[in-house]
C-alpha cells in the first residue's frame, strides 16, 4: 500500500491559494467613534424632569388640539370643560406630589366644590358647573348673586360641610384599607376646608361671616397678613389683595346694601353655630 505523500508547503498547486480573512471591523457607535471589539453600545432608559415633562406636556397638547379644533362644540357641554380643566390640573399637580395623590386631592376640591353647586341650584341661582385651576382650585360662575347675606352664607358654608364629609370618606377608608395615601389626602382635605374657613372673601370663610358681622373681615385680612409674613407665598397673597379689595369695596358700601345684611337675630346664630 503506498503511503500518503507530504506535500511540501512550497509544491502546493497554486489554484488552491487560501483566501485572506478580512479584517475584524468593528461598528463605530453612533457619534462615529471607534470602540475596539466591542461592535455596539447598549441604550439605557434616561428619566429625569425633562422626561417628566414631555410626558405631561402631551396630553396637554392633544387636549389644546381637540379644543382648537372643536371648541365651539366642546364648550357647549359643561361636563366635558369640567373634566378637561380637571385632567390638566391632576397633571400640575402629579408634578409636584405624583399621580395618586393629584387624583384624590383634585377629587377632594371637586366634593368641595359640589356642595357650592348643590346649594346654589337649591335656592334656584343659575350656576355653572366647577372649573378648575391648577393651584388655585376652582371656580363657580353664577349669573346672580343671592337674596341675601343669609342665603350667601349657606352657598359658602356648604361648600367646607360637604368637603369635610369628603376628607372623613377618605380617611375612614384608608383605615379600613390601612392606606397611608388615603389617610394623608384625608388630613389635606380637612386642613384645605379649614383654610377656606378663614373670614376673608374670596374664601368661603369671608361670605359666611357676612352673615355675622363685617368686623370679621378685618379679623380675616389680619390673619392672612399674618400668614403671609410667616410663611410668603404668591397665593396668599394674591387673597390678602383679593380680600382687601373686597372688604374696602363692601366696607364702603354696606349702607347701601340695606337689607342685604340684615338679618334675624336666629339666622346669624345658626350661621355662627355651623361656622
Amino acid at each position: 500500500m503506498d503511503r500518503p505523500r507530504v506535500v511540501d508547503p512550497d509544491e502546493r498547486d497554486p489554484r488552491y491559494e487560501p483566501i485572506d480573512a478580512p479584517e475584524a471591523r468593528t461598528l463605530p457607535d453612533a457619534r462615529g467613534e471607534d470602540h475596539g471589539e466591542r461592535g455596539y453600545e447598549p441604550l439605557h432608559p434616561r428619566g429625569g424632569v425633562l422626561d417628566l415633562l414631555k410626558k405631561l406636556a402631551a396630553p396637554i397638547v392633544a387636549l389644546g388640539f381637540l379644543i382648537v379644533k372643536f371648541g365651539g362644540l366642546l364648550l357647549k357641554f359643561k361636563v366635558v370643560t369640567t373634566g378637561a380643566s380637571m385632567i390638566v390640573s391632576i397633571a400640575a399637580y402629579a408634578w409636584l406630589w405624583g399621580l395618586p395623590f393629584a387624583i384624590g386631592f383634585v377629587v377632594l376640591i371637586f366634593v368641595h366644590e359640589l356642595g357650592h353647586v348643590l346649594e346654589l341650584r337649591r335656592q334656584g341661582v343659575p350656576a355653572s358647573a366647577p372649573l378648575f385651576i391648577p393651584f388655585l382650585g376652582a371656580v363657580i360662575g353664577m349669573k346672580e348673586l343671592p337674596d341675601d347675606a343669609w342665603k350667601e352664607a349657606r352657598v359658602a358654608l356648604a361648600g367646607p360641610i360637604l368637603g369635610s364629609v369628603g376628607a372623613a370618606a377618605f380617611w375612614v377608608a384608608g383605615e379600613a384599607w390601612d392606606s397611608e395615601l388615603l389617610v394623608a389626602l384625608a388630613f389635606v382635605g380637612f386642613f384645605l376646608n379649614l383654610f377656606n374657613l378663614i373670614p376673608i372673601v374670596p374664601l368661603d370663610g369671608g361670605r359666611a361671616a357676612a352673615a355675622l358681622h363685617p368686623a370679621f373681615w378685618f379679623v380675616g385680612l389680619l390673619l392672612m397678613v399674618g400668614l403671609v409674613v410667616v410663611a410668603p407665598n404668591p397665593i396668599l397673597i394674591l387673597i390678602v389683595i383679593l380680600g382687601g379689595l373686597d372688604l374696602w369695596q363692601r366696607w364702603r358700601t354696606r349702607g347701601e346694601a340695606g337689607d342685604y345684611y340684615r338679618l334675624a337675630t336666629w339666622q346669624r346664630a345658626t350661621v355662627g353655630v355651623v361656622y
